[in-house]
């Protein structure tokens, strides 16, 4: 992975103010780092531990932007992705898989489902931002 600079990894100071971001992962450890980072930059954050405590809060909270864990219990991130994305309320809902699976099968699989993009674990703040900037269009992206 190229070295990331902190220009690169800059938001602007409420860029993603009132951004929802749903963070599922069955990890409280990745979902509070995720949380913490998130909310620093301003954005609301919404925590699920599985699929199916996402899918009811989905509906609430109509997340702009979500990160799904894929190995889960019950209802794992491929099975959920591909529900959200039959679902015509949020079929546009960019979705991040999170995973530590690095495989090209793996992130093929992702696709498939529908994920948007594929963020390896373990993530590093910068990119995490950067995965969320890149699919929020209200955030400017200097060049």
């Amino acid at each position: 992975m190229p070295a990331v600079t902190q220009s690169e990894t800059q938001v602007e100071p409420n860029a993603l103010a009132g951004v929802r971001v749903m963070i599922i992962d069955d990890s409280a450890t990745i979902r509070r780092s995720a949380e913490i980072a998130l909310k620093q930059a301003g954005c609301q954050v919404i925590l699920a531990e599985d699929g199916f405590d996402a899918l009811v809060k989905i509906v609430d909270h109509q997340p702009d932007v979500i990160f799904m864990d894929i190995m889960m219990p019950r209802l794992d991130g491929y099975a959920t992705c591909s529900m959200l994305k039959r679902n015509s309320k949020f079929r546009d809902t960019p979705v991040i898989m999170l995973s530590s699976k690095d495989s090209v099968f793996d992130q093929a699989r992702g696709r498939l489902a529908g994920a948007n993009e594929y963020l390896i674990k373990p993530f590093t703040r910068q990119s995490l931002l950067q995965s969320l900037t890149a699919h929020v269009p209200s955030v400017t992206k200097e060049s």
